[in-house]
C-alpha cells in the first residue's frame, strides 16, 4: 500500500505542518497527491500506545473537506448517502457510504450539518465529488473545496480531552460523540471547529483550523503532552476497533456497502439513487465482510 501511495505524490503538496514533520524525522507518504506521516521518526508501536493509554496527535490535512451550500444541499448530500440527512440538527454529525446508481461504494466518510442550508463533507478520495455532483445536477446547492483552506488534527485516546481541553473556549465535557460546534470557537488562541469523532476507537477529537493557524495548534498539543503518530500506528488501532480502510479493505465502485457490514448506515432512502440496487444487493452480498469480536483487556472501547 505504502508503495503505490508514495507514487501519487503532486509536486510541492506539503501539509502545513510537513517542516515540523520533517525536522522530528518523520516518514511521509503520498495519496491522491496529498500527504500523510508513516511514522514520527521513532516505534510505530510507541505511537500507537500512545493512541490506547494517552493522547495521541494525528495530521489530517490529506482528508478531502466539501462545503455544501444552498436551499438544497440536504438533497444534494442525501442523494448518493446511505444515511438519513433529513433530521440533522445543526451540530450533528453522521456517518455513511456515498453510492452510485448500481449501489456500488462512491467513498464512505461524514457529514456535518452547520445550519439549514450549509453542510460538510469529509471523504478518502477526491475522485467522489465529481461524482455525487454528476447524481444532483439541477439542486440549487453549490460545492466549494475547502481541502486546502483547513488543517485537521486529530487528539485521539483516553488523555484527549485533559490536554485539549484547556486550549478550547468551550466546554468539552459537554460535546457529545459524533457532534460538533457549529459555530466557530477559540482553539488555542485561534479561531478553530472543535468535533468529538475520530478514528481510533478511543475517545477522541478533531480539530480543525484554517492553514495559517495548524503549526501554532499543533505545537501547543504537543506541548500538552500530545504524542504524534502516523499511519502505521493508525493502521493498528483502527483493526482493532473494525474501523474501515479505504485501499486496504475496499476499492472504490467495487463493493456495496453491505459488503462491508456497514448495515447500520444503510437507511434505503428514497431519494438516494442507489436504494433500489442496494434493496435488492443486500439480500445476499457476495464479498462480505464480517467483524471478529476479540475479549480481554486490550479491546477498545467506541466513544
Amino acid at each position: 500500500m505504502w508503495e503505490k501511495m508514495v507514487a501519487d505524490k503532486i509536486e510541492g503538496k506539503t501539509s502545513p505542518l510537513h517542516d515540523w514533520h520533517m525536522n522530528h524525522g518523520a516518514e511521509m507518504l503520498w495519496d491522491d497527491g496529498y500527504p500523510w506521516t508513516v511514522h514520527q521518526g521513532g516505534d510505530p508501536l510507541l505511537e500507537y500506545e500512545a493512541i490506547r493509554t494517552g493522547a495521541g496527535l494525528l495530521d489530517l490535512f490529506a482528508i478531502f473537506t466539501y462545503e455544501i451550500v444552498g436551499p438544497a444541499a440536504a438533497d444534494f448530500i442525501q442523494r448518493t448517502f446511505t444515511n438519513t440527512v433529513a433530521g440533522m440538527k445543526p451540530g450533528d454529525v453522521r456517518y455513511g457510504a456515498f453510492v452510485n446508481h448500481q449501489g456500488m461504494l462512491m467513498d464512505e466518510g461524514n457529514v456535518y450539518r452547520f445550519a439549514e442550508d450549509r453542510f460538510m463533507i469529509m471523504v478518502n478520495a477526491p475522485r467522489a465529488i465529481h461524482q455525487i455532483k454528476s447524481y444532483a445536477e439541477g439542486l440549487d446547492a453549490r460545492v466549494i473545496d475547502r481541502t486546502d483552506d483547513y488543517c485537521m488534527i486529530g487528539v485521539q485516546g483516553p488523555e484527549s480531552e485533559k490536554i485539549l481541553a484547556p486550549l478550547v473556549a468551550g466546554d468539552l465535557s459537554q460535546l457529545k460523540f459524533f457532534h460538533f460546534w457549529p459555530e466557530p470557537t477559540t482553539v488555542a488562541g485561534r479561531r478553530g471547529w472543535v468535533s468529538r469523532t475520530g478514528y481510533s476507537g478511543e475517545k477522541g477529537y478533531e480539530v480543525w483550523v484554517e492553514i495559517k493557524d495548524a503549526l501554532h495548534l499543533w505545537e501547543k498539543l504537543v506541548a500538552a503532552g500530545g504524542v504524534p503518530y502516523g499511519v502505521m500506528a493508525v493502521d493498528i488501532a483502527r483493526v482493532e476497533a473494525g474501523l474501515l480502510l479505504i485501499y486496504l479493505d475496499f476499492d472504490l465502485g467495487t463493493v456495496s456497502p453491505w459488503d462491508l457490514s456497514l448495515d447500520r448506515f444503510i437507511k434505503l432512502h428514497p431519494d438516494c439513487v442507489g436504494t433500489e440496487a442496494l434493496a435488492v444487493y443486500g439480500k445476499n452480498p457476495p464479498k462480505r465482510l464480517k467483524t471478529l469480536v476479540i475479549e480481554g483487556d486490550q479491546v477498545p472501547e467506541h466513544q
